[in-house]
């Protein structure tokens, strides 16, 4: 088992600290009390000698800690127990040395007759002191284990936490390894279809297109996030892809301004909610049709919008890989912050949006 560091320098002042305290008030209880029942003592040399006796706690804690990691507590050896218990006689008979050594130096009682004899003063300081060596002994004890266990407890917590990091990242990742195929797929099925209906030129600039874009998913692919100016730069290479696909039957415009391209945004955000409008829209109309992508900001957020004036979605909608995908990493990366909505707009049309924390790169 680990043990615990020694104590630093913060630590050290705070221990001092807390006995200086209850140095204090013991030396004014003290006082106050004897003067109440109306003793006639040299009262500044008594808080003084009171206040100093409390010293060898001071220094005797940091040994105390230091038994604690050798002997640990509480356990069933016998062994630690009784280290324990000669260590807290030890800690008695030294506080009644310093004691007694302190008031027959000073005679804080004023007697006429002079301070009692040393080792009447120590016999009669380490007995009535026999129970608060326990009690002050047990306390440091209570009080190390206590912080230790609230120690252990945050750092069980931050690797919880390092842990749920970890995994959010993982899971990140695996959702970007399944869109990224999906999109190559997809595209190498659209090349396949150009090359069946022979034309071939339209099937080599797409290829070298497909290239393009390749190399930036597998030169950046461990990135999450991208300026906007970015991911639209990558849209229009794909939709670029699409319209040698489509020709005249895929039109597209964006309405993205220029003080929004350095906004931050998931990588391959908007290339799914594309490909979902082209797929289940445009591809199903004879004549294709429109597809509009949209950024604008409202204070504090950020909104991506996809419509396309394709057929309206049915009742049920079954989300493909690309949208769900894009959900999840939504919900990763932000939480309850953001929002997606896919839904038919009036009686023509169907709008994917996206809702983020705005931010800049």
């Amino acid at each position: 088992m680990k043990t615990n560091a020694p104590l630093s320098t913060n630590s050290w002042r705070y221990v001092a600290l807390a006995w200086l305290a209850l140095a204090l008030f013991d030396a004014t209880q003290t006082v106050v009390i004897m003067r109440a029942m109306g003793m006639h003592h040299n009262w500044l040399t008594l808080f003084s000698v009171t206040t100093a006796s409390w010293a060898v706690w001071i220094l005797i804690t940091p040994v105390v800690l230091a038994l604690l990691q050798r002997f640990r507590l509480p356990t069933k050896e016998v062994m630690p127990w009784a280290v324990h218990a000669a260590a807290c006689m030890a800690i008695g008979a030294l506080w009644a040395t310093w004691g007694a050594l302190l008031e027959h130096a000073t005679n804080p009682l004023a007697n006429s007759s002079g301070p009692d004899a040393f080792t009447d003063l120590w016999k009669a300081k380490f007995i009535g002191n026999l129970v608060g060596d326990v009690i002050l002994y047990g306390a440091i004890v209570a009080l190390s284990l206590t912080l230790e266990a609230h120690k252990r407890l945050a750092q069980q917590q931050a690797a919880s936490a390092r842990l749920s990091e970890l995994l959010a990242q993982t899971q990140l990742a695996a959702l970007r390894l399944q869109i990224e195929p999906h999109f190559i797929f997809n595209s190498l099925n659209a090349v396949t279809g150009l090359i069946r209906e022979e034309k071939g030129s339209v099937a080599i600039a797409m290829i070298a297109a497909l290239g393009d874009l390749l190399r930036r998913v597998t030169d950046q692919s461990e990135r999450q996030f991208v300026a906007l100016e970015e991911e639209i730069i990558f849209l229009r290479k794909y939709l670029d892809i699409q319209q040698m696909r489509f020709a005249e039957r895929l039109r597209f415009q964006m309405n993205i301004p220029n003080e929004l391209m350095k906004a931050q945004v998931p990588d391959f955000i908007l290339q799914p909610l594309v490909e979902n409008a082209i797929k289940h829209g445009i591809a199903k109309r004879a004549g294709g049709g429109e597809l509009t992508v949209v950024a604008a900001r409202d204070g504090a957020v950020l909104t991506l919008s996809v419509y396309n004036d394709g057929p309206l979605l049915p009742e049920q909608i079954r989300e493909g890989v690309g949208v769900a995908n894009a959900r999840r990493r939504l919900l990763a990366l932000y939480g309850n912050t953001q929002t997606m909505t896919l839904q038919n707009r009036a009686n023509a049309g169907v709008l994917a949006m996206i809702t983020l924390p705005y931010s800049e790169m």
